[in-house]
């Protein structure tokens, strides 16, 4: 049974950082894609990040590129999503997810696995 559990949100000022971590367990990930989702109130589930296990290629939503970056450890079975200079906007509850291999990385629809959700919230 696949098993992702994030941890790492929080409050955080405008300007401020902080780190998700994904815990994956329940199989072995390297013919997976991880990604980051997130979902602010009222609007959908929107594409973040993605990282391919076996290759490390990654993928960002133009809104993060070079505010965000994804990354994994392949000897904790854990991803990362590292986060710099939040914004308001970032504020959303974060999700990790994971699919079998990579085409549509941005597609929700093509992940199986989810995580429960990590809140974060940037203030002004």
């Amino acid at each position: 049974q696949v098993q992702l559990v994030e941890s790492g949100g929080g409050l955080v000022q405008a300007g401020g950082s902080l780190r998700l971590s994904c815990a994956a367990s329940g199989r072995t990930f390297s013919s997976y894609t991880m990604g980051w989702f997130r979902q602010a109130p009222g609007k959908e589930r929107e594409f973040v990040a993605a990282i391919a296990w076996s290759s490390g290629n990654t993928y960002y939503t133009d809104s993060v590129k070079g505010r965000f970056t994804i990354s994994r450890d392949n000897a904790k079975n854990t991803v990362y999503l590292q986060m710099s200079s939040l914004k308001p906007e970032d504020t959303a509850v974060y999700y990790c997810a994971a699919r079998f291999g990579s085409a549509g990385y941005y597609n929700r629809y093509e992940y199986a696995y989810w995580g429960q959700g990590t809140q974060v919230t940037v203030s002004s």
